[in-house]
C-alpha cells in the first residue's frame, strides 16, 4: 500500500474546519486528490450521500469486515462505528489520484502501526471555547454528542502539543490564513516530490 505518492491524513476535531479545508483543496485540484470514504453505522444526516460522504453499513457489517482485517484503522465514538477501509484507499490510488483520509486522533495511531507510509497533518481550533462555539452553531448534534465531542477533542489538542505525533500542526483561528498555511503544506509536497 506503501507504493505511489504518499496519502495525506488530516486529522483534527470535529469542527476544526477539515472540511472547509478539503472541499477547498478538491475545488483547486479536482484531478489530483482522491478522498478515501469512510464507512460508518451512524445513520446519514440530511443531505449526505451514501458511497460520498460514508458508506453507511449496519453494525453487523462493519464488525464482519473488521474480522476480514478489511479496514486500515476504526474507532468508536458516540456509539457509532467509523473506519478507513483498505479498499477505499486503493481504490483512490488506482485513479491516479494522491490518497487524503480524514480521521481523528485513534485512527491516526492505528495508521501509524501500519505500511501506508502517509504525511500527518492536524488541523487544530483556537480553543476548546471556540471549538465549542462551533459546534453548537451546526445544530446537528444533541446536548450529550456535543459534551462527547468536547472531550474527545480536548485529547486530540493534547495529542497533537507531542513532538513527532503529526508532520504539521496547523491552528485555524482565520479561515484564510489557515487555508493558506495549509496550501504551503500541500504545496511543500510539491516542490519535494512527495506527491506530484
Amino acid at each position: 500500500m506503501s507504493s505511489g505518492a504518499r496519502p495525506i491524513v488530516i486529522s483534527g476535531p470535529s469542527g476544526s474546519g477539515k472540511s472547509t479545508f478539503l472541499k477547498r483543496l478538491f475545488a483547486e485540484y479536482p484531478d489530483k486528490f482522491g478522498f478515501s470514504v469512510s464507512h460508518t453505522t451512524r445513520k446519514p444526516r440530511a443531505g449526505e450521500v451514501d458511497g460520498r460522504e460514508y458508506n453507511f453499513v449496519t453494525r453487523e457489517e462493519f464488525l464482519a469486515g473488521v474480522a476480514r482485517k478489511e479496514f486500515i484503522e476504526h474507532a468508536e465514538f458516540s456509539g457509532n462505528l467509523y473506519g478507513t477501509s483498505v479498499v477505499a484507499v486503493r481504490t483512490v490510488g488506482e485513479q491516479g489520484k494522491i490518497c487524503i483520509l480524514d480521521i481523528d486522533m485513534q485512527g491516526v495511531k492505528l495508521v501509524k502501526d501500519t505500511d501506508l507510509n502517509p504525511w500527518y497533518l492536524s488541523l487544530q481550533p483556537p480553543s476548546i471555547q471556540i471549538l465549542e462555539q462551533r459546534l453548537r452553531s451546526r445544530g446537528t448534534e444533541s446536548e450529550s454528542d456535543i459534551q462527547k465531542r468536547l472531550d474527545a477533542s480536548s485529547a486530540e489538542i493534547e495529542y497533537a502539543k507531542q513532538e513527532g505525533a503529526y508532520d504539521e500542526v496547523i491552528v485555524n483561528d482565520d479561515l484564510e490564513t489557515s487555508y493558506a498555511k495549509f496550501k504551503a503544506f500541500i504545496d511543500k509536497g510539491r516542490e519535494h516530490g512527495w506527491w506530484w
